[in-house]
């Protein structure tokens, strides 16, 4: 049907938990946070926000592990494998997909990066996209 978004597959290592998701992003950043360090091990994680009731898991709601509050931000992890799958932020209203749990590729690519300010020392931005010390807006 045109105009009706494509809809992308994303899960965890092992599997255990799956989503579908609307190839239709609001945005997609690198989001240099220190809790998106921490939880990835690594310099930045790449986001793809978009409003909650777009994804959708399809496998695996019983082995998910929720760290956060169901009523505020958290996150969604498997489990099993222990990846992080979601994250579920701005009071609830957006899903952030770290995109490299996308099986599909998206349409969409980051187009800045967020929280420069708390970027890890020992990483250098070498691209050419706008650098954000918070979340642009905030």
């Amino acid at each position: 049907m045109p105009g009706t978004p494509t809809a992308l597959t994303g899960k965890c290592l092992c599997g255990a938990i799956e989503y579908a998701v609307e190839d239709s992003f609001d945005y997609a950043m690198n989001c240099h946070c220190s809790n998106c360090r921490r939880t990835t091990g690594s310099a930045f994680k790449p986001i793809a926000g978009i409003k909650s009731e777009r994804l959708r898991l399809v496998r695996g709601e019983n082995d998910r592990l929720i760290y956060g509050s169901l009523d505020e931000a958290h996150d969604v992890h498997c489990g099993i494998c222990g990846s992080l799958v979601y994250s579920v932020v701005r009071d609830g209203a957006y899903a952030h997909v770290p995109m490299g749990t996308l099986v599909d590729a998206p349409s969409i690519r980051p187009a800045a990066h967020i929280f420069t300010g708390s970027k890890a020392p020992w990483y250098e931005i070498t691209d050419d996209l706008p650098q954000y010390y918070e979340f642009p807006g905030e």
